[in-house]
């Protein structure tokens, strides 16, 4: 086999690591998160035989796995993890915005292609000694979708971490429906103390020695590259049918999303601009206007899954970009408050005939912000994030009627809820995980 692709820790102090090294540590020994040691190139004819998601992954991943003993089963790994669409949606009758709707897997939401990548992985490498440990901190949909995927699988065990009575009642329901080998842990606390909890236990000693953990955030390499897949293949169509680039706006909050995108365009996607979208807590946005990095506690918004104050992915962004001129000519950054968001799920339902969860109702917000130069003669793919669905109580009071239930998750809001709550401290957490 030839020598694996390797990746690097974003600070440096680590040794270089597999795919599969990468995938299973989750955070680097020095506390940083794996980036690729250097950037496969891939244009658009290298995918003129892929013409669906899951063949679009295996081109785009591929380089990324090359080496690994993972690599012989990426074609069966992407066919296992992307069986539903992500489909473009014109929203602009000439065509110049369209939407990205990522909300069609068991979870309705776009954490459910990352999610389901790494299920399918993990259930191909050979069984660890001891049960595996996957942590997962949430601000509302990465549980629920790491939880689908990886619940009923043997010799893996779940932690989903969430801020206590800071996620939709919906969004709740789908965090503590499993049981079995899931565990759903009320914290409380903010997302950033769920997260800040996630990194502490990856450098317990005590903790590590007698437990093997893994992590399912977008910290983990193989939660966030293939996410790059549904980018490409958004660009890739647009190309074929007018050879322009996308520009994407995308909701974000710890930007794991947003570096998926960017990563796909690192390889020689057709993407253009990118924009990020967030709510009220602007930590990226000023950091972009001020060159100072002050990251701070979340402020709770109706955009719920956005609400991190201290994004653990700027640390990947940095590396990418690590000067401040650099960073800017890459990407942009807006935000939209409380009040904007429910503004524009109302004009987008009556304008469009969509319907927007409050995630996708802040990056039309930003989109619509642009000044009209930026926008002019571009095309534009807004990014919906997760189903209107899980934000019922917010959405159907603003727009007058009921939102649709898709069957995935009427199935799922049927089940049991049970959840444990802790406090926000490594003692709290340590305390259940060694619980038999």
């Amino acid at each position: 086999m030839n020598a694996a692709f390797a990746f690097l820790s974003s600070r440096g102090q680590a040794p270089r690591a597999s795919f599969s090294e990468a995938l299973l540590q989750g955070l680097a020994p020095d506390g940083g998160l794996y980036v690729p040691h250097h950037w496969p190139h891939l244009a658009p004819q290298d995918f003129a035989a892929a013409t669906d998601l899951a063949a679009i992954a295996t081109r785009l991943v591929g380089p990324f796995v090359s080496g690994d003993r993972l690599a012989p089963q990426l074609a069966a790994i992407t066919q296992e993890a992307f069986n539903f669409p992500a489909p473009l949606v014109p929203l602009a009758a000439d065509g110049s915005v369209a939407l990205l709707e990522l909300f069609h897997g068991p979870t309705a939401a776009f954490k459910d292609f990352g999610a389901r990548f790494l299920a399918s992985c993990f259930a191909r490498l050979p069984p660890a000694e001891r049960t595996l440990t996957i942590l997962v901190a949430t601000s509302g949909d990465t549980g629920g979708a790491v939880a689908a995927a990886f619940h009923g699988r043997p010799g893996v065990r779940v932690a989903v971490l969430y801020p206590q009575g800071l996620v939709s009642p919906t969004q709740e329901r789908q965090l503590t429906c499993w049981g079995g080998n899931v565990t759903s842990l009320a914290v409380r606390g903010s997302f950033d103390d769920c997260q800040r909890l996630v990194k502490s236990a990856f450098l317990d000693p005590a903790l590590r020695a007698q437990r093997t953990l893994s992590s399912a955030n977008s910290i983990n390499l193989a939660r966030l590259l293939p996410q790059s897949t549904y980018y490409a293949a958004a660009s890739l169509a647009i190309w074929r049918s007018h050879g322009e680039r996308a520009c994407f706006v995308i909701p974000s909050g710890n930007l794991g999303n947003a570096v998926a995108c960017l990563w796909a365009r690192q390889v020689g996607l057709p993407i253009g601009d990118v924009v990020l979208a967030h709510n009220a807590n602007r930590t990226v946005p000023e950091y972009l206007a001020s060159g100072q990095w002050q990251p701070r506690p979340s402020v709770a918004t109706l955009a719920s899954a956005m609400d991190v104050g201290d994004p653990s992915n700027m640390e990947r962004l940095r590396a990418l970009f690590p000067g401040m001129a650099d960073l800017r000519a890459a990407v942009s950054a807006g935000s939209a408050s409380d009040e904007e968001i429910r503004a524009r799920i109302r004009s987008a339902y009556l304008q469009y005939g969509q319907i927007f969860c409050p995630h996708t109702a802040a990056g039309a917000q930003v989109l619509e912000s642009l000044p009209a130069a930026r926008r002019a003669g571009k095309r534009w793919v807004l990014v919906a994030t997760a189903h209107a669905a899980k934000f019922r109580e917010t959405v159907e009071p603003l727009i007058g009627a009921t939102v649709p239930v898709p069957d995935s998750l009427a199935r799922l809001f049927a089940r049991d809820s049970q959840s444990t709550q802790i406090d926000a401290t490594l003692a709290a957490l340590r305390a259940v995980l060694l619980e038999e």
